[in-house]
């Protein structure tokens, strides 16, 4: 792909912050999505010295809440000025990470120099919600889940899509069971030695302050695992141990160009090379990276996703985890070093924007040059995969 050589129009990550994942109905139930993201509007300005006024737009990802502009009513309770706006976007689970990729595309294109970009989402919160009545003597219909693809090509609920692919792919459950065990092995382990300290902006709630991920289990293992029972298909395979969780949290980062960057005195910096969302069958919609990964690598000759050496993959299931990155020929070892949504859990519309915070942690301590890959499957039969590379300097 080609990339301008201006540094006025060089994406950068030059901040990045979540809340702690909560489980829906737990911890974080009382916040509202637009509050879950404030704060971490108010750490970046606070922690990167930026005037609130000089930011040119607060873009923010969401699926289950989005009924008004979620953005720029998180940007209005942050404090920000009103000559800010505010754009919510909905690409379901991808909506978090499409966000932060459209936020570097606008710097690419001179519209901007600052975006604070990400996700936010409360399951907790999400509004009901009813169809009117189709005659006048009629009851409202209540809505169960959004639609995603025509009858006519197919729309399965997540699970029995997740169940599709595991079977497309021949993907055992045995396999499901301990990829979901070391993810939780890993978040555990890395939440003790404090790794998430970082990038996690604690929250104060009615029942007292909130700074750790809630779903986490550290007394999980194959048996508890093997003993449960699917969840979608009485012959199936994916069940409550090998699916992530419903969540609640947000994540947010600081979108500029290199040159701003510098000017600004920020040395801990990602740039945003590509991404790229493709569509895929609905009925295995699991498999979406597997394209989005393709059409990134035939845009950046001589990129092999194999030989990166961080990648966060958002884990709604392990089975299309696992399928994907068979197909693209990634050792499943090295992806999600610190665990991923099977533990930490997957609040839809932040999800995207997690992994790249997590990518931001991850790599501080990487050499120059390092690249980096956020990599989602997406409700609805799509995929998308965005490519970033460590800068000069540590954070």
């Amino acid at each position: 792909m080609n990339r301008s050589a201006d540094p006025e129009r060089i994406p950068v990550i030059a901040a990045a912050f979540r809340t702690p994942i909560g489980r829906v109905n737990g911890t974080l139930s009382a916040i509202e999505p637009a509050s879950l993201a404030a704060p971490l509007l108010r750490r970046i300005l606070q922690d990167t010295g930026l005037a609130a006024e000089d930011v040119d737009d607060v873009l923010l990802g969401n699926a289950a809440n989005s009924a008004g502009n979620l953005a720029r009513l998180a940007a209005l309770e942050a404090g920000l000025p009103v000559s800010v706006p505010g754009m919510t976007i909905d690409r379901q689970c991808g909506s978090g990470l499409e966000a932060i990729a459209l936020a570097a595309r606008l710097v690419t294109a001179g519209a901007g120099r600052i975006y604070l970009a990400g996700g936010t989402e409360s399951s907790s919160r999400a509004h009901l919600r009813f169809r009117p009545p189709l005659t006048p003597d009629g009851a409202p219909e209540p809505v169960r889940r959004a639609r995603m693809a025509p009858d006519a090509i197919g729309d399965p609920d997540m699970g029995i899509a997740a169940e599709n692919v595991a079977r497309h792919a021949g993907i055992r459950r045995a396999r499901q069971d301990a990829f979901a065990l070391e993810s939780h092995r890993r978040a555990v382990a890395a939440e003790k030695a404090g790794r998430f300290t970082g990038e996690i902006v604690p929250l104060e709630t009615s029942n007292g302050r909130v700074s750790q991920d809630e779903c986490p289990r550290e007394n999980t293992s194959l048996e508890k695992l093997a003993a449960l029972k699917p969840v979608f298909c009485p012959d199936g395979t994916v069940t409550a141990g090998n699916a992530c969780p419903v969540n609640d949290g947000a994540a947010v980062v600081l979108v500029t160009s290199l040159a701003e960057a510098r000017r600004r005195g920020l040395t801990m910096l990602l740039e945003f090379i590509d991404s790229a969302t493709v569509g895929v069958d609905p009925n295995l919609l699991g498999l979406g990276p597997v394209p989005a990964m393709e059409k990134l690598v035939a845009r950046n000759p001589g990129l092999d996703a194999a030989a990166i050496p961080y990648i966060e993959f958002n884990e709604a299931f392990a089975a299309q985890v696992l399928a994907s990155l068979d197909a693209l020929g990634i050792d499943h070892a090295i992806v999600n070093r610190e665990g991923g949504a099977l533990a930490l859990g997957h609040p839809y519309g932040a999800s995207g924007a997690i992994l790249v915070t997590r990518l931001f942690a991850q790599m501080r301590a990487a050499d120059a040059g390092t690249e980096a890959l956020a990599m989602m499957g997406i409700g609805g039969g799509m995929g998308i995969a965005t490519l970033f590379r460590k800068l000069g300097g540590t954070g």
